[in-house]
């Protein structure tokens, strides 16, 4: 199952795993609308257990335009990932170019109190070469 993922960032035990995928059935090319899915995992390797409380995302496009998205949790849940346990989800991410690419972070509160950051991988969104 560990193929699926392309992408892979492990921060204090916790390795954030992500696989993307272009949905050409959201998008709509001709009005400059590009959509992606994204199917992340989170695995907890480490000892303890932690809640996913909050999200930071950096989405650049092809232009180079900037998007800083911040927020609670994840697909409205704030999920507690024990150790030797996963949280899998699937979002997904518009642009207004063909091409770009996300990375971010997820703030983690452990079950001792501390507060830690965990890396999200940085990963591309692309589109399909047709010929043509």
């Amino acid at each position: 199952m560990k193929s699926l993922f392309r992408y892979a960032a492990e921060t204090r035990g916790f390795i954030v795993r992500v696989s993307v995928s272009f949905l050409p059935e959201q998008s709509e090319v001709g009005k400059g609308r590009w959509f992606w899915a994204y199917h992340i995992r989170i695995e907890n390797e480490g000892l303890m257990a932690a809640q996913l409380l909050t999200r930071h995302w950096d989405i650049r496009d092809a232009n180079g335009v900037h998007h800083i998205v911040d927020g609670e949790g994840v697909v409205g849940e704030q999920p507690v990932i024990k150790p030797g346990g996963a949280y899998d989800y699937v979002s997904g991410c518009p642009l207004t170019t063909p091409s770009g690419s996300m990375q971010g972070s997820y703030q983690m509160l452990g079950e001792d109190g501390s507060r830690f950051d965990i890396a999200i991988p940085k990963f591309a969104l692309t589109t399909p070469v047709t010929a043509g």
